[in-house]
């Protein structure tokens, strides 16, 4: 596949993850050790940002499930916001509409964050 490039800064408390290229199964650790480095350090309000992510593998759609009980267990979550249609293609079809809040903008994200 190609490059993934990750990412990271922090917004109104948040802790935002810009994903770029294909997250796959040779990229997911990358994406699996910054998440768990957020959550060891007590980082429970996440966005990831897909606007430039151009493809997700079931691997990478794992990482994501790995970590959402436990952070929500802290009264943190997980926004997922930017998908193109490809990719939130792979997501609906799996069911994480129902699962995870998947929005349009990072200011939705940090909004519902504020808002809870």
């Amino acid at each position: 596949m190609s490059n993934f490039i990750l990412d990271q800064r922090t917004v109104e408390g948040a802790e935002i993850l810009y994903l770029k290229g294909f997250l796959d199964a040779h990229t997911a650790p990358q994406l699996e050790a910054a998440i768990g480095g957020l959550v060891q350090n007590g980082k429970y309000s996440i966005v990831v940002n897909f606007r430039d992510l151009d493809y997700i593998s079931s691997a990478g759609l794992g990482v994501f499930m790995v970590f959402i009980e436990d952070i929500r267990d802290q009264q943190g979550d997980i926004k997922l916001v930017g998908m193109k249609p490809k990719v939130f293609t792979v997501f609906d079809l799996l069911g994480f509409p129902m699962l995870f809040d998947i929005l349009d903008s990072e200011e939705d994200a940090l909004s519902k964050f504020q808002t809870a």
